[in-house]
């Protein structure tokens, strides 16, 4: 390109990152459509004016100039790879997974590449994958913190204990300050008298500045002390254990603060919209024919990874794991760019109008090769215990497995379980029972208002009667029982929870009632849920 319009673009280009820098997005985007006029087969123009469309709210069009830049693609791995994550993140996982493919075919490609790759196959559930192209990342010499830690947890995920356990250990020797890798190293196996991590992990806390500030480094603190509190709780040291983890929680709250009000007016606004919601739409051809999603919802930590292994192990049924797919694509079909917290709000004013049986084939479309050639796959997100009315009448022959755990359990399980960033309402005792408050309440409306729309199982039932219990839950699913279904240990199907190397033992009754060990400590949070059964305004 050269001459005027060379100049022209140029200049665009210029006034079009002018605008973005200063959150001129209207501006931007008008300058980038101009722009994307001259340059149509421009992927880094394309990609600018998406983002530009969805920082002004409209997802639908913004996911389009994305999908057309893939006609497009240059050989560019840094560029393909990014068009990737932005795919991915709106929902359009086929042409995510087409951007891949296409980086697979590139020669010899340097090894930061390679990991590239292994994180978007991860983000996508392909855990088999990522792990070995992490591999091929290491021996090609790749050499950094999060590349180790990445090839850890998949590692652990695969089942394959014994090399996390080295690569995380070769981790935490040359960078400590990464804790997420100590809190997966202690939950790799259970820890014993004569075999325990306890020294080391104090050891390496240490190495850390003793009066950290920044929010990285309290958080590494209090990784460090999650990462304590089960090594110590294995142990039965419990008095040792309990102050590790209230000084983890203690610092988790303050960087997370619990903010109860918006959590209740999200569930008051989702109360309010599914009440409004048309009747269920009838089924579609399309959803009629080929693989269907059995949804698994809850608390987390209520037993949703054991039953989905358990599932899993059924010749019929794969797992598809933890994935966003359902909100994502709720969110397409509304329209809402997902930007923040109020883009949830803006989704949920649109649902009156949305057009259910698109949702449903736009779930289906971009999920069911997740399937692997089964009957089933498994949707394990607990999060869409939110999305019950929407899934019901988008995917109405899609079963929806809700597992119930008794409140004491399933609350001090979350409380004792560092994750991360993401869950402000596990570690304080007040804003757990808030929040299960919150959940208990919108399972009662849900029955109310949709007799029949989820099967609740019963975690205690699951692991005293694993039989009995999973015969019931396979028939609702129009499943038969095969033995291997009883013998989750044998799946070798990846785990990517936190709890995957418990779900790889057989069937156990011992996590029932473990909160008794801390009865007297945990005291505020029993009278919590027997004075707070609602959580109502």
């Amino acid at each position: 390109m050269t001459g005027p319009i060379a100049e022209n673009d140029s200049a665009l280009r210029r006034r079009a990152r002018q605008a973005i820098d200063a959150g001129q997005y209207a501006l931007a985007e008008q300058l980038l459509r101009d722009l994307a006029r001259l340059a149509p087969r421009d992927v880094p123009v394309r990609m600018e004016l998406a983002q530009a469309i969805l920082r002004n709210g409209r997802m639908r069009e913004a996911t389009q100039h994305l999908l057309d830049a893939v006609a497009f693609l240059p050989n560019d791995a840094p560029l393909i790879a990014q068009l990737a994550w932005r795919l991915s993140l709106q929902g359009e996982i086929l042409g995510a997974r087409q951007c891949l493919d296409h980086l697979m075919r590139a020669p010899n490609p340097p090894p930061h590449v390679i990991a590239e790759q292994a994180h978007l196959r991860w983000m996508l559930g392909e855990v088999i994958v990522a792990s070995r192209l992490m591999e091929r990342a290491a021996k090609a010499g790749l050499d950094t913190p999060g590349e180790y830690y990445l090839r850890g947890m998949l590692l652990q995920f695969e089942g394959r204990l014994d090399e996390a356990k080295q690569v995380l250990l070769a981790l935490l020797e040359r960078w400590p300050e990464h804790a997420d890798a100590a809190v997966i190293l202690a939950n790799l196996h259970r820890q014993t008298p004569l075999a325990n991590h306890l020294e080391l992990l104090r050891s390496l806390q240490a190495r850390l500045p003793a009066q950290a500030t920044h929010p990285r480094l309290r958080f590494a603190h209090a990784e460090y002390h999650s990462a304590q509190f089960k090594v110590l709780d294995d142990l039965g040291r419990w008095g040792e254990a309990w102050a590790q983890l209230e000084q983890c929680n203690r610092a988790m709250h303050a960087l997370n603060p619990y903010d109860a009000l918006a959590e209740a007016a999200q569930v008051e606004a989702l109360e309010a919209t599914a009440a409004a919601l048309p009747a269920a739409a009838p089924v579609g051809d399309a959803q009629a024919d080929g693989p269907m999603p059995i949804f698994i919802v809850g608390l987390p930590r209520s037993g949703s990874t054991l039953l989905d292994h358990m599932l899993s192990a059924h010749s019929e049924v794969a797992s598809a794991g933890e994935i966003s797919d359902f909100q994502r694509q709720l969110h397409w079909v509304a329209d809402v760019a997902t930007i923040d917290q109020a883009s949830f709000s803006a989704m949920l004013a649109k649902a009156a109008s949305i057009d259910f049986d698109l949702l449903g084939r736009r779930y289906l479309e971009q999920t069911r090769w997740r399937a692997q050639g089964r009957r089933f796959y498994i949707d394990k997100m607990p999060i869409n215990l939110r999305m019950v009315p929407f899934i019901r009448r988008a995917l109405p022959t899609a079963p929806i497995l809700h597992l119930v755990r008794a409140p004491m359990d399933v609350c001090y399980s979350n409380l004792k379980v560092m994750f991360g960033n993401t869950s402000a309402y596990c570690y304080d005792m007040a804003a757990m029972a808030h929040y299960h408050g919150l959940y208990r309440r919108l399972v009662r409306r849900w029955h109310a208002l949709m007799p029949g729309a989820m099967l609740d199982v019963d975690y205690a039932a699951l692991v005293t009667h694993p039989e009995q219990t999973l015969a019931r839950v396979l028939a609702h699913c129009g499943l038969a029982m095969e033995p291997a279904c009883l013998r989750p240990e044998d799946n070798p199907a990846p785990v990517a929870t936190p709890s995957s190397a418990q779900v790889r033992e057989p069937v156990h009754t011992r996590a029932l009632e473990q909160w008794r060990r801390y009865e007297v400590q945990l005291e505020p949070l029993r009278r919590a849920l027997e004075v707070e059964p609602d959580s109502s305004p």
